[in-house]
């Protein structure tokens, strides 16, 4: 079942994030890097939509999208104005199950009813840009990442 977060998932969505970025063998500096963006805080709840999969009582993934109103840059990462989904994280064990496409599903039925955008944008992790493809996303360019000299697709799927 996937379900809006709450505050008090913010401890389960932020152990996620890390298991499921660690199970690509990043090296320790890079997750230390991504420390606070990995991080999910009751306050991050407040300016995202953040959806999580539930199945019989544990949380095992989740989505969040936010949206840039204008566009930005942060160092070296450009962001456009638009929507953006920010964390889409499964626990390894799930991966392969069609959870990621029902968050993809969920991500279309919710830009219908809260009118988010014909599009999402997305910077996708080079591991999981195969998964972006076969749901039908489009690498639109390439980018700096938070990590010095290293670069990600970024994507954009319509809705």
């Amino acid at each position: 079942m996937i379900r809006d977060a709450n505050q008090h998932d913010c401890k389960v969505l932020t152990e996620i994030s890390f298991i499921a970025k660690s199970f690509w063998n990043y090296p320790d500096e890079y997750m230390k890097l991504w420390k606070e963006e990995l991080t999910i805080r009751k306050k991050y709840l407040n300016n995202k939509i953040v959806r999580c999969y539930e199945q019989e009582g544990k949380l095992i993934g989740f989505y969040s999208i936010f949206e840039m109103s204008e566009q930005k840059t942060f160092g070296k990462v450009y962001l456009e104005q638009g929507f953006w989904l920010d964390h889409m994280f499964i626990l390894p064990k799930y991966h392969k199950k069609g959870i990621g496409r029902e968050f993809i599903e969920d991500i279309k039925i919710l830009s219908k009813k809260q009118q988010i955008g014909k599009s999402l944008k997305i910077f996708v992790d080079p591991n999981a840009k195969g998964f972006y493809l076969k749901v039908g996303a489009k690498e639109i360019r390439v980018s700096e990442s938070s990590i010095p000299n290293r670069t990600i697709p970024v994507m954009e799927i319509y809705l």
